[in-house]
């Protein structure tokens, strides 16, 4: 079970504060106006699987730490990333300082390490750090393979 049971993210469509669970069932949307809302969740080695193997949309999971340069300039173009294909995807951030076992398990040599899963299952993997566009472009890239 997750420790952190839900986040607080700001609507891009009305502005509205919403609380987000880090897992769940379907796509969150805003109470106020239903637009999708961003779903972005930290996560550990405990619930991993609860919060981005079991979500019902693909999930990008960013493997990463506090002491990496490129990691803090990623993160920023994740997370519009996240906004921009709201309802679409779930963003899921890992440090792998914190998170040993998820580090070993994806065989992380450089960070940051981008992967997409599909219900638990790597789909797309990519190393290092890239502007949003690029980021998007790889995740819908990824994520329309998975579905043609």
């Amino acid at each position: 079970m997750s420790t952190r049971q839900a986040t607080t993210v700001s609507c891009p469509h009305c502005g509205r504060t919403n609380r987000v669970p880090v897992a769940a069932q379907g796509r969150p949307k805003c109470g106020h106006c239903k637009q999708p809302l961003p779903w972005i969740a930290d996560v550990s080695d405990d619930d991993f699987t609860e919060v981005a193997e079991r979500a019902d949309v693909p999930v990008v999971v960013d493997l990463w730490a506090t002491w990496c340069g490129p990691c803090r300039m990623v993160s920023p173009a994740l997370e519009k990333v996240a906004t921009d294909l709201a309802g679409r995807i779930k963003l899921v951030k890992v440090d792998i300082d914190e998170n040993p076992r998820l580090s070993q398990r994806f065989e992380v040599r450089s960070i940051p390490t981008l992967l997409i899963l599909d219900r638990g299952e790597t789909v797309a993997r990519q190393s290092g750090a890239a502007p949003a566009p690029a980021l998007r472009h790889w995740v819908e890239q990824s994520i329309t393979a998975r579905k043609g």
